[in-house]
């Protein structure tokens, strides 16, 4: 039942906050951000306070002792990995800047981003693939859940079905890597805000299909679709998913460094899990 009560608590606060920053991007960025940071305010401590009541644990993953420098360093990762697809766009061609863009554009975006980062990690890395994790081990909990970041991004307006499948590899695996390695949520949120406040906020480009505004730069992203990734965003470039299946590599190779590894439990385990889970 933790799985259940967990899901419907975080999805629950995603999908308010999701409605209210779409609303808002219709008035003002301004708005937009003011939402934005509201859901991430709300958010965090709404997963703390559902995976304490089901799990009586203090809930490690959203401790706030060293969150601010977790966050920044997986953001500067985040816009490492953004700034190396970009750069070698540019280098071929296919991505070019006319000029300034509309920073009131990027300030709605950092809130619009945010919201969308922290949310998508609670849901996915700190509900599904966790729980997932200690029934299944590592391995597997990586792959399903990384299959269905990636699906879930289907529904997306300018979704198809590479993007789909580049985002389960790139991020899906890179993001889960990131907690694996860390086992706290900040560096994941942190990595994955980096990277899509700069491919949309700053270097104006879609992200993930979704029509994203112009960000702080005027440019324009050509070339073909497997290179530049299209319609869908640099995120279906295939420099970004050798660049995330690189990262992801990094981030298992510390985890296995660390013991951050959980096998694979045998079938008498899984039983004792089951029982615990029905708790």
């Amino acid at each position: 039942m933790r799985l259940v009560w967990q899901l419907v608590a975080v999805a629950a606060v995603s999908s308010i906050g999701g409605r209210g920053v779409t609303a808002a991007q219709e008035k003002s960025p301004w708005l937009t951000l003011v939402v934005g940071v509201l859901t991430v305010v709300v958010a965090v401590p709404v997963y703390g306070w559902v995976v304490r009541r089901t799990e009586h644990r203090p809930v490690t993953e959203v401790a706030r002792a060293g969150a601010g420098a977790a966050i920044v360093r997986g953001a500067a990762i985040g816009v490492v990995l953004c700034g190396a697809v970009i750069g070698n766009l540019a280098f071929l061609g296919y991505y070019r800047v006319d000029g300034l863009g509309s920073p009131a554009g990027a300030v709605g975006l950092f809130g619009f981003m945010a919201a969308a980062a922290v949310t998508e990690e609670l849901l996915y890395r700190g509900v599904l693939f966790r729980i997932i994790e200690e029934r299944t081990g590592t391995w597997l909990a990586l792959t399903l859940t990384g299959a269905l970041f990636g699906l879930s991004h289907l529904l997306n307006p300018h979704a198809e079905l590479w993007g789909a499948v580049a985002i389960a590899v790139e991020a899906g695996g890179m993001l889960g890597a990131a907690y694996i390695a860390t086992r706290n949520l900040w560096v994941p949120i942190g990595l994955h805000f980096g990277w899509n406040f700069t491919v949309g906020g700053i270097f104006s480009t879609e992200v993930s299909g979704n029509g994203t505004p112009q960000g702080l730069l005027d440019a324009a992203t050509s070339g073909p679709t497997p290179i530049s990734g299209g319609d869908f965003g640099p995120e279906g470039s295939l420099y970004t998913v050798v660049f995330g299946v690189l990262t992801t590599i990094v981030f298992l190779w510390l985890a296995r460094r660390r013991g951050h590894l959980v096998p694979r439990r045998r079938r008498t385990d899984r039983a004792a899990a089951t029982v615990t889970l029905a708790r």
